[in-house]
């Protein structure tokens, strides 16, 4: 075991972490006087006391054992093992850096859920799609609504003794417009007049009419 790494490392993250002796020694449940001689190198402590000095540094207890010697330090070392064994940050610190990474990981693990139900359903959409295309073009080409009025128009026709203005698609005019032309403009103002000064004679004719009739009474 390498005693004197193993208890260089501890003083150091005691210290990172603002822990006195008294207060690390009191969270990993050890003696005072025992958890100074590891820090000195001058014991060697067992794998129980490493697992509850690590819990006491807020770190874990793996990073002891490979700073201990107990084990091998792992080249694929999970993002946890080495935000913990970071000595250059403190344990709030570190504390952020896990919730962020814990956050993180949830977050991934529900998108991951709510897409497999689509992944599932989409052969199912597919293989829909397919039963929908074989079957349209089993059956009758769709008509247009153009198409079915010409038909109707044609029902029509046969029905009333087979009309050829019915029968067409696009049927003539049953009542051909006026030959009468329309008068012009001006015509039409010269009319309008005319019917003004005719009013205005009448009314003052009717007005001379009870003129004289007032007079002769």
């Amino acid at each position: 075991m390498k005693v004197l790494q193993v208890g260089s490392f501890i003083r150091e993250q005691r210290r990172n972490a603002s822990l006195s002796l008294r207060n690390l020694a009191k969270k990993a449940g050890v003696s005072l006087p025992y958890l100074s001689q590891i820090e000195r190198g001058l014991r060697r402590p067992s794998a129980d006391i490493l697992q509850a000095i690590a819990k006491g540094l807020s770190i874990s207890s793996e990073t002891l054992y490979v700073q201990a010697g107990i084990l091998d330090p792992r080249k694929d070392t999970d993002l946890r093992t080495a935000i913990q064994a970071d000595r250059t940050i403190s344990p709030k610190q570190k504390e952020v850096l896990l919730s962020v990474y814990e956050s993180f990981r949830e977050e991934t693990a529900r998108r991951r859920r709510r897409r497999a139900p689509e992944s599932e359903a989409t052969p199912r959409r597919a293989a829909k799609t397919q039963v929908a295309i074989a079957e349209g073009h089993s059956r009758e080409p769709r008509r247009t609504g153009t198409e079915r009025r010409a038909e109707g128009r044609g029902r029509i026709g046969l029905a009333g003794g087979g009309d050829p203005r019915l029968q067409s698609p696009h049927p003539a005019p049953l009542r051909s417009p006026s030959s009468t032309p329309r008068p012009s403009v001006g015509e039409r103002t010269r009319q309008a007049m005319q019917g003004r000064s005719r009013t205005r004679w009448q009314t003052r004719r009717r007005l001379c009419t009870r003129c004289s009739g007032r007079a002769r009474s």
